[in-house]
């Protein structure tokens, strides 16, 4: 696919998502991406879609007409709004309602430019707020951008959708929202919840009866490296993608499964999600006629990781995949001394990490396997597919 199909979303107004003081959902991790991959030549004569804000009704796809009135006027409250909003995680802040409306039609324009056949792929990096839910925010996230796409997906066109979420937690809002829709597959890989916030996507997690197998939950346990984490996805993820054949695939691409993220314990590498990129884009050819919504999500290692991952992701998407030995440029890393004069920053745009693995054969040698064996006999057999056989 050549470049000049991809849809690249991105106003320098998406950085008024803004949770501020030291909240670590900064945004300053999206503007260093941007800055990176500028500076790299990632976007190069490729023109940035300025989205605008989703409206009301297509927020209330997934959001309660009531919640939409409390996070518009939360700013002028003076007292407890509730909906989540207002704590430590969601403090109110200023235009919220507005900063986080324009991050939904980012992702919404991404998938509009799908549906109208203008690009067979479309990224928003600053999407990806997969843990609001249809009454509240939870987890920094105000609107989910991901489940507004898919609802207005499922209403222009389509009615397969498979949503893969790699970020650490799960993707719980997500899932809440299309637990009773068949046409949706939610796939999420995450540390396992017994050890991580929201405490949600165990194995048992299917759907609802009329829609069993639709739910599909991959926990793994914490300090997973690459090698078993990619085991884990390609034993469980192509198969179910080739049984339920969807038209279009929905990625959210959390980052802060790295080793180095402060907020979770999974040991992943710069070089494991570009791998990871790299399999998505390879089964939306396979599986879904090409067609890939990439959205960005959580990541806090703001100077080392986030930048660095996301211009990866940028780049896949935009057939322009960089060699992890690429030097970091000079310009970039002089930009982040002067707000970060102390920070170790990377020189490459990768770290040398070996993510080859070896593919799941129904052996019981790592707690993955296990993990493996756990998800695949939950939900194969509700795809025809046999859990126990390495071939399927």
């Amino acid at each position: 696919m050549g470049d000049g199909a991809a849809t690249v979303v991105w106003d320098a107004a998406l950085l008024d998502y803004d949770l501020g003081g030291d909240h670590p959902f900064n945004p300053i991790r999206l503007e260093l991406t941007m800055r990176l991959a500028r500076a790299l030549g990632v976007l190069d004569g490729v023109e940035l879609h300025v989205p605008e804000a989703a409206s009301d009704a297509d927020l209330e796809r997934v959001h309660e007409v009531s919640y939409v009135a409390a996070v518009r006027e939360a700013p002028m409250a003076s007292w407890d709004v509730g909906h989540g909003l207002g704590t430590a995680d969601n403090p109110v802040f200023d235009r919220m309602h507005a900063a986080s409306s324009l991050v939904v039609g980012g992702t919404l324009l991404a998938a509009q430019r799908i549906a109208a056949g203008e690009s067979l792929r479309a990224v928003s990096i600053a999407g990806g707020l997969h843990h609001a839910m249809r009454d509240r925010a939870a987890g920094f996230c105000v609107y989910n951008d991901c489940a507004v796409a898919i609802s207005w997906l499922l209403d222009n066109g389509f009615d397969r959708v498979a949503y893969i979420d790699v970020d650490v937690h799960h993707g719980d809002g997500v899932q809440a929202a299309f637990y009773d829709d068949p046409r949706v597959l939610t796939i999420s890989l995450h540390q396992h919840p017994a050890t991580l916030w929201p405490g949600t996507g165990f194995v048992t997690e299917l759907g609802s009866r009329s829609a069993q197998g639709s739910a599909v939950n991959v926990p793994l346990p914490p300090r997973t490296r690459d090698p078993d984490w990619q085991r884990a996805f390609h034993a469980v993820v192509p198969s179910l993608l080739g049984a339920f054949k969807p038209q279009v695939l929905v990625t959210q691409c959390g980052v802060d499964t790295h080793e180095e993220d402060p907020l979770a314990d999974l040991s992943l590498s710069v070089d494991g999600h570009r791998a990871t990129y790299r399999a998505l884009r390879a089964l939306a050819e396979e599986h879904a006629g090409g067609r890939w919504l990439a959205t960005g999500g959580g990541g806090y290692q703001l100077l080392r990781v986030v930048p660095r991952s996301w211009t990866h992701l940028l780049a896949t998407v935009l057939d322009r995949d960089l060699d992890p030995a690429t030097r970091v440029p000079t310009e970039w890393l002089d930009t982040v001394r002067r707000v970060a004069p102390n920070a170790d920053l990377p020189l490459a745009m990768g770290e040398g990490t070996d993510t080859a693995f070896a593919p799941w054969d129904g052996a019981l040698e790592t707690p993955v396997d296990a993990a493996i064996r756990d998800v695949r006999r939950a939900i194969f057999p509700l795809h025809g597919l046999d859990p126990d056989d390495p071939r399927d």
